[in-house]
């Protein structure tokens, strides 16, 4: 299955789930780098290359923007737009929002 037909969860549900989203070192691949998604309860949801973020972010309409701030900003966004629901599941059902 690929990235396209892969079920993400709502934008505004992932909202909710989401208490962070950190830039780090890929734990096998040396100076390579994930975003990794954290829950609102510190546990971790998934993780992202932040190559290909940063590609997605390059082709859509303003490109990357020049400064730190904004450039992360716009990297959350990306990361809350495509939560597979596979990874969140559990916490859906914890939060009466979807029935196991």
């Amino acid at each position: 299955m690929s990235a396209e037909e892969m079920p993400c969860i709502p934008y505004e549900v992932a909202k909710k789930l989401v208490g962070a989203v950190m830039e780090e070192e890929h734990l096998h691949e040396s100076n390579r780098r994930v975003l990794t998604v954290y829950g609102t309860n510190d546990q971790e949801i998934c993780w992202f290359d932040a190559e290909d973020i940063f590609a997605e972010m390059a082709e859509s309409e303003g490109g990357i923007p020049k400064n730190e701030d904004e450039m992360k900003a716009k990297a959350v966004e990306l990361v809350l737009h495509q939560i597979p629901k596979w990874a969140v599941e559990d916490l859906l059902v914890k939060m009466g929002l979807e029935r196991k």
